[in-house]
């Protein structure tokens, strides 16, 4: 791992960051918002897929992990989006920090991919971290035990996403894998909508300007680039970096929703920075065999490397 794909994970993290921000600010139903955002975003991404025209083979040899993806992207979104409307930011965005270890347990069981001690104990530093915010936020915001659960359905969610868009990403182009991902993704929530009969017209400009922030700053920005560092940073490397989106997040709740930090929260937002970033730090000194995830050389079938023109440093 690079310094260019160092910075393009900090912008990822940033970019996913402002989601429950902009979900804060909407009025719109859960699964309102996450449709549109998805299909927004796949919208603004044909281009860049009519561009990479991947071969039609790699697309129905992974049509099976491509739809995974999808279901599993629209069930994170319907209940991470929901929890916010059950829950505070500070306890939706804490209980994300289980990912890397549901992923790590995926990676483990599914790939074979062994952990260093090193690299445990970050991960446990940056959840320590995590969970230390979160008991000091306990005591200052109410939360719903719904809302957890849904955040806790949605964490599961994401991190079967990740997994298998690690699989995906091996032979699918990346924009061609977001757009596939999320125009799937909403199609997941749209059917929700429809089931539970929430209107999917009807609301005011500023929603909409809520759903276009959400498709090009967390959605493109944010999973857009995850997805496409997935053929060469391992997941659990992904599932890391995400776990500083609470600290990130809370920051921005300060700052825009005007949520206080109490010194034990910025404390458990510092431990869990640093774990976050020796992981990753540990991550650039691995070999690049190391660091690619499916074992195998990292170019699309079609002869393009993907989103490589992402990182300036790998050219």
């Amino acid at each position: 791992m690079r310094l260019g794909t160092l910075a393009l994970l900090a912008l990822g993290l940033i970019s996913i960051s402002f989601s429950a921000i902009f979900i804060a600010w909407s009025s719109a139903p859960a699964g309102v918002i996450g449709m549109y955002r998805l299909w927004l975003a796949a919208l603004l991404l044909s281009p860049w897929v009519w561009r990479e025209r991947p071969r039609l083979s790699s697309i129905r040899r992974m049509g099976g992990f491509l739809a995974a993806s999808g279901v599993l992207l629209g069930l994170h979104f319907l209940f991470w989006i929901e929890s916010l409307k059950l829950t505070s930011v500070a306890s939706s965005l804490i209980i994300l920090a289980l990912e890397p270890v549901f992923v790590w347990l995926g990676e483990r069981v599914w790939r074979r991919v062994p952990a260093s001690p090193g690299d445990l104990a970050n991960m446990a530093a940056a959840i320590f971290g995590a969970a230390i915010a979160a008991l000091a936020s306990a005591g200052q915001v109410r939360t719903g035990a719904l809302g957890d659960l849904m955040s806790f359905l949605g964490t599961l969610a994401v991190s079967g996403y990740v997994l298998v868009g690690a699989r995906a990403r091996a032979e699918v182009p990346a924009w061609t894998y977001n757009l596939c991902a999320f125009v799937i993704g909403g199609a997941v929530l749209a059917a929700a909508n429809v089931l539970l009969g929430v209107p999917l017209t009807g609301y005011s400009l500023r929603d909409w300007l809520l759903f276009l922030a959400l498709a090009v700053v967390s959605t493109i920005l944010g999973h857009g680039i995850f997805n496409a560092l997935l053929h060469r940073v391992p997941p659990t490397a992904i599932a890391m970096t995400v776990v500083g989106e609470p600290v990130v997040g809370s920051l921005l709740a300060a700052l825009l929703l005007h949520q206080s930090i109490t010194p034990l929260e910025a404390l458990g937002g510092a431990v869990c920075l640093v774990g976050v970033g020796f992981y990753l730090w540990r991550s650039t000194r691995k070999g690049d065999d190391e660091t690619n995830p499916s074992g195998q050389k990292a170019q699309a079938p079609d002869g393009r490397d993907g989103p490589e023109h992402l990182d300036a440093g790998d050219a």
